[in-house]
């Protein structure tokens, strides 16, 4: 499981093509890793579905698709497309591999709902196991809305300014929790705010948006700060590769740094547009709810009302 050095990486990758975007989607990759846990997630979900269709119960395809298509599907095709074939090799990539697990999946896994489904799905034994858990304090505190903003904004300073990121480029083991710890950050912070699973941790909509756009100014302040390094992230690893077989279509790697660096800053605003769109639509359903439930209210009221009235004597009246 260990990559000891690029000399590694050089042998394995020196038939590499030159990156490019149709790349993406034929230098295909079996990474065990990725592949079992996409099996395994997107299976026990769809399993669940199923279960809930065989005793006559609804479940929206919205969710199913949110949850297997975009969720686990963008979870494999960051790790074992050509974006995990080129992660080790071009920081830009990994970039790219970067935000889709941090913003992308974690987002489409919360609007599946599988707590939710996990909770109509499950036994009594187990259901009662999962309540305890959501109403645990540790789940309270690790849905904790300025800790879960912390911990995402922190942790990729913490991966590109420290040794950590260096270490997953030498180990293939590391690179994989690299991947699954972006994931679970992401979805730590996401899930109370766009899922709709009933998980501690939930708060307003006008205060979701505000964590929504706090997490701008960190996501742009960072890829500046990676656009204008000097000191290339992951020490002598790229310009190693860069002097290898696949030097004649690397670019320079602190060229690839400053790529990088935009990526982050640009694709950051992209996904929280998108978030902002997510968000603005819950927050429009909920206050149709909230209006329908209101009237319904209000005309039960007046029914009950009417029969009292009625029923009251002619001098009451």
């Amino acid at each position: 499981m260990l990559i000891p050095s690029a000399g590694t990486v050089l042998d394995a990758a020196g038939a590499l093509p030159r990156f490019t975007f149709g790349t993406v989607f034929t230098e295909w990759s079996l990474a065990p890793i990725p592949f079992v846990i996409t099996v395994w997630v997107a299976g026990l979900y769809l399993y669940g579905v199923h279960l809930l269709h065989r005793r006559g119960d609804r479940w929206p395809v919205g969710r199913t698709i949110a949850f297997v298509v975009l969720g686990m599907g963008s979870f494999y095709f960051a790790t074992a497309s050509g974006l995990g074939t080129y992660d080790l090799t071009l920081l830009s990539v990994h970039m790219v591999q970067h935000m889709i697990l941090a913003m992308l999946v974690p987002m489409a896994l919360a609007l599946g709902a599988p707590v939710t489904l996990a909770l109509r799905t499950l036994p009594p034994a187990p259901r009662r196991w999962l309540l305890a858990v959501l109403h645990s304090w540790p789940a309270r505190v690790l849905t904790f809305p300025p800790l879960t903003l912390l911990l995402y904004v922190v942790s990729p300073w913490a991966l590109y300014f420290s040794g950590w990121y260096d270490a997953t480029l030498h180990s293939a083991y590391l690179h994989e929790v690299m991947h699954i710890h972006l994931v679970l950050v992401g979805s730590l912070f996401f899930w109370p705010i766009v899922g709709v699973d009933p998980v501690p941790g939930r708060v307003s909509y006008p205060f979701r948006m505000l964590l929504v756009v706090l997490t701008l100014p960190f996501h742009a302040f960072l890829g500046v700060t990676i656009m204008g390094e000097t000191e290339l992230i992951g020490g002598s690893w790229y310009p190693d590769l860069h002097d290898g077989p696949l030097g004649s279509w690397l670019p320079e790697p602190i060229d690839d740094q400053h790529l990088a660096g935009g990526i982050l800053w640009g694709s950051g605003d992209l996904v929280a547009l998108v978030l902002f769109g997510v968000l603005f639509t819950q927050w429009v359903r909920a206050s149709l709810k909230e209006a329908t439930r209101e009237d319904r209210r209000l005309d039960l009221l007046e029914a009950r009302e009417a029969a009292a009235s009625r029923r009251a004597p002619e001098s009451e009246r």
